[in-house]
């Protein structure tokens, strides 16, 4: 079952799951653009991806990378969700998760931590 809604509400909820983010953590995110997009092209069922240099990898070559990047697959969530309360949770999921890779934690790691 599908959700309907629109770009700007989406858009929104996705700024609502990074405000949730810890303040001392949110500090720490330098050089990570958040995008959203409909769906991936090479996974469509995928909800959300982290490019980039983690921060535990990175090291004194990292300077004038171009920005990391977490994308948001709009589409993809809306797909999953039954109601704006589901969609609600799962951006701030998959914000979150993605955002977890930035800084280092793996899949299993998140898993255990339940935000996998």
């Amino acid at each position: 079952m599908s959700v309907s809604m629109s770009e700007d509400r989406f858009e929104e909820l996705v700024g609502d799951a990074l405000d949730r983010i810890p303040p001392e953590l949110a500090q720490a995110i330098d050089n990570v653009v958040v995008l959203i997009e409909a769906r991936n092209s090479d996974d469509p069922h995928l909800l959300g991806l982290y490019h980039g240099i983690a921060l535990t990898e990175r090291d004194s070559h990292y300077g004038g990378a171009l920005p990391d990047t977490v994308t948001i697959y709009r589409e993809s969530i809306l797909a999953i969700c039954s109601d704006e309360s589901e969609v609600v949770e799962e951006v701030a999921i998959t914000v979150i998760h993605e955002i977890a890779h930035y800084f280092g934690i793996d899949e299993d790691r998140l898993h255990q931590l339940g935000w996998g």
